[in-house]
């Protein structure tokens, strides 16, 4: 390794004193966070320049893993078309493209094409670009869409006319990217964001032809712990505007065939009250954890009388199913649901003849129905795929039960089989005795042993479940002998609600310990050593690998943390920036001195010390509206700063982009063939 003979870059200190609850902390790299300061982007450049000099020497491995994963994808391909309103809709590319084109079909498949956008040539000029929220009018003839070119997710809309290809003048800036249309084909509802703190804020009405400063306000959200949305109902009978907080939802309805009446409270808010709704017949169906349902049931009331009083149970609450979803069809229903960690897809024909669930049968999978938009149909479309199937796009006929796979994903270059590689299911035992699932994968060849290298990947916050899915990408490291390991740790819902509840807010360090038990179960089983154990996290998994190495710094070998939230007393302390105020029911509100003093306790950021850390890369992108770039920032100043080891330290900041990273899908190739170098050099070195 290169890290001696590189000077390494080094922030300036300036201390600027926090105050909180009596209590005093000192940040040296405050500063950071001022990315008008030609000073900030000097380090982020200098960071940048010691990342490229420090593995230029992985330059070729890199170059190799991109053309790996390149050669597996196959580069025309399309959607499998699904129809509505009497129109397929198809998104292909074409060879050499990053990005898609969408088209659609009159009636078949075998009429001619019609283009509605080519997202290369929107594209050109721009180093992001990302095209969203299509939604196409009632009478086919025109469509919304939005376009983000900075990816702070912060979108223009603007309106095309499907038959002239004539794009209406108006453009309507900071939106969400979507729009809901009225009956009328001229009415559009839409959600604009606050500038500063990208809150989902506003729901107005736009008429076509007018001048969007002219735009109506239909409705605010004024607390900032909710966002809005909206959005259509699939029997088309409503526009359906939903508020939404970690913890309480509220939906108001207006008739879209009446675009300028008033709307009208669904179910008020209350506190600890979720619930969301759909539209069938004369009644809406309520998924909700109303009476204590803390797996969610299904209740059902008259549209004309939508109190909760007058909800009555279809489904009612069960403790060991949790209730994700569902989607109503004209003759039957579908429940999505979660059992002991897997995806269950239930069926239920309205008038009680059938009530069966579609079989699955590996050890650990993911399954999942798609949107279905037509409602008269006797086809349930969803997506099946595992650690070592490729997803497939499957349709179920419920008249004869019979299914027909649509699309299933090629993995080209000639090497794949999938009974080349295996996949388990293991439960490691937390520290407080609860049993924590790990899923994971590996090339058959590989002799598991504490020489084998495994990458173990977390998230746990927010109900998010990382399900055990297949990745061609991944690939690249079952055949170089990896172990891939997907920890199902608390703060997700893998388990159920209550998952969930106990990994968040004052129950928050189950999340990194159950991380870290995992971690050493599969030591102590014997697939790996932390010689050669790696963590990866991005986001709030990002937070999860800077707790992980304060308080087990030498378990790991190696980790990488993607857009990573680390500064989390001083971000959630600060309501200008985005998502704080909306997630104090995720981490607590640090006003609160309970709060204050329990997430000061694991913030990553706040409890760097002089530990001889592993090797680590820390990736963001300097317009990223969810983390914002000068946490990761700070926290690679402060690590340099204090750790006590030569290990690697680096941090690569993308200069273009933001959360997600690349828009487009080559590009997006690059940063995880980056990513994966990272790991093996370790493992060669």
């Amino acid at each position: 390794m290169l890290v001696n003979k590189v000077r390494l870059p080094k922030a300036e200190k300036i201390a600027k004193k926090l105050e909180m609850h009596g209590d005093v902390r000192i940040d040296n790299y405050y500063w950071l966070n001022e990315k008008e300061n030609p000073k900030v982007i000097d380090y982020l450049n200098a960071e940048n320049a010691y990342f490229d000099e420090v593995t230029a020497h992985t330059n070729e491995l890199q170059e190799e893993l991109f053309a790996e994963m390149k050669a597996r994808i196959k580069e025309d391909d399309e959607s499998v078309p699904y129809k509505k309103n009497n129109y397929f809709y198809i998104t292909k590319f074409k060879k050499g493209d990053q990005y898609p084109v969408y088209s659609r079909k009159f009636q078949n498949l075998e009429a001619k094409e019609e283009i509605l956008f080519d997202v290369n040539k929107l594209a050109e000029g721009h180093n992001y670009f990302q095209l969203g929220g299509l939604s196409v009018s009632p009478n086919n003839k025109l469509v919304a869409f939005g376009t983000d070119a900075v990816s702070r997710r912060q979108y223009t809309l603007q309106f095309k006319n499907l038959e002239t290809g004539e794009l209406y003048p108006e453009k309507i800036e900071n939106t969400t990217g979507g729009a809901s249309w009225a009956s009328d084909n001229n009415t559009v509802f839409y959600t604009q964001k606050n500038p500063t703190t990208l809150r989902s804020e506003k729901i107005f009405r736009h008429v076509l032809g007018t001048n969007p400063a002219e735009d109506e306000l239909v409705f605010e959200e004024k607390d900032e712990a909710f966002s809005v949305y909206v959005y259509r109902s699939k029997s088309e009978k409503f526009i359906i505007i939903g508020s939404y907080s970690t913890v309480s939802t509220e939906y108001r309805i207006l008739e879209a065939d009446n675009p300028t009446g008033e709307t009208r409270v669904f179910q008020p808010r209350e506190r600890d009250l979720e619930y969301s709704i759909a539209h069938y017949d004369s009644d809406f169906y309520v998924m909700t954890n109303k009476d204590n349902a803390t797996n969610f049931k299904l209740m059902k009331t008259p549209d004309t009388q939508t109190s909760k009083e007058n909800w009555v149970d279809v489904i009612p609450h069960r403790e060991d199913v949790l209730l994700e979803d569902i989607s109503i069809f004209k003759d039957f229903l579908v429940l999505e649901e979660r059992s002991q960690g897997l995806n269950k897809i239930r069926i239920i024909r309205w008038d009680n003849s059938a009530d069966y669930y579609l079989p699955f049968e590996e050890e650990t999978y993911a399954a999942g129905v798609y949107s279905n938009p037509e409602f008269d149909t006797n086809i349930i479309r969803y997506g099946y795929n595992s650690m070592t199937t490729p997803s497939s796009v499957i349709d179920f006929n419920v008249d004869d039960q019979t299914k027909t796979i649509k699309k299933e994903s090629e993995v080209l270059g000639g090497k794949f089989d999938k009974e080349n590689y295996k996949s388990e299911r293991l439960w490691a035992t937390a520290v407080d005795g609860e049993k924590v699932a790990i899923s994971l994968v590996y090339h058959k060849n590989t002799e598991l042993s504490k020489n084998t290298p495994l990458l173990l990947y977390g998230y746990g916050s927010y109900g998010h479940t990382i399900d055990a899915g297949f990745s061609s990408t991944r690939l690249s490291l079952l055949d170089r002998g990896f172990v891939y390991a997907i920890a199902h740790i608390r703060g997700s819902e893998y388990l159920g609600r209550n998952w969930y509840e106990n990994g968040k807010l004052l129950q928050k360090k189950n999340t990194f310990n159950d991380f870290i038990d995992c971690a050493k179960y599969l030591i102590s089983e014997g697939y790996t050593s932390s010689k050669h154990l790696y963590g990866y996290g991005g986001s709030a998994g990002g937070l999860l690998i800077g707790t992980v190495i304060n308080m087990e710094p030498e378990l790991f070998n190696g980790a990488i943390a993607a857009v990573p939230f680390v500064d989390v007393v001083t971000t959630m302390l600060d309501d200008t920036i985005p998502l704080t105020t909306g997630e104090y029911d995720e981490w607590g509100n640090p006003n609160e001195k309970k709060y204050y003093d329990y997430m000061k306790e694991y913030s990553p950021y706040d409890n760097v010390k002089s530990l001889n850390y592993p090797n680590l890369l820390v990736t963001t992108g300097l317009h990223d509206s969810q983390v914002q770039y000068f946490e990761p920032a700070k926290w690679v100043a402060k690590l340099r700063e204090l750790k006590t080891n030569e290990n690697l330290l680096l941090l690569h900041t993308d200069m273009e982009t933001g959360h997600g990273g690349a828009s487009g899908r080559f590009d997006a190739l690059k940063e995880t063939a980056r990513d994966y170098s990272f790991i093996i050099d370790l493992e060669v070195t």
